[in-house]
Parts: C-alpha cells; sequence; structure tokens
C-alpha cells in the first residue's frame, strides 16, 4: 500500500496517508477535519541495486552540474 502526502485546503496542513488502491475520497485532513485535500507530487524514497555509470564523455545524468551529483552518483 503507498503512502501519499496530501495538502489540505481549508486549513494547509501537509500530511501523509496510507491508501489502498489509488482511492483518495476517504481521505481527510488529520488537523481540521476538512475532505478538500489535495495529493502533492513527492519524491521517489528508494533507489536500485545496480550501479549506475553515465555514459562515456558525460559527467552524469542531465541535471548534473559537477562529479558530485546526488542524483545518479
Amino acid at each position: 500500500m503507498p503512502i501519499y502526502e496530501y495538502m489540505c485546503m481549508k486549513c494547509n496542513k501537509e500530511f501523509e496517508c496510507i491508501v489502498i488502491g489509488s482511492d483518495d475520497r476517504s481521505v481527510s485532513c488529520p488537523e481540521c477535519n476538512g475532505e478538500n485535500v489535495k495529493r502533492q507530487m513527492s519524491a521517489c524514497s528508494f533507489k536500485s541495486g545496480g550501479n549506475y555509470s553515465p555514459p562515456s564523455g558525460s559527467s552524469g545524468c542531465s541535471s548534473c552540474t559537477s562529479s558530485n551529483c546526488s542524483t545518479c552518483h
């Protein structure tokens, strides 16, 4: 079961909630019990088990600005 991040449109409280499937109609704010909540975009929280090797002649991923990129190194 995935954990989603939400924001209450009534009191602006940000919170997380485990949702069965993708049915977030039953999610309400734990602070004010408001039902007008919006699912937020969240970062991926897992890392693959393989080692990433950037293409030859490249310093890493497209967002790299140095060789110390935390995204792909």
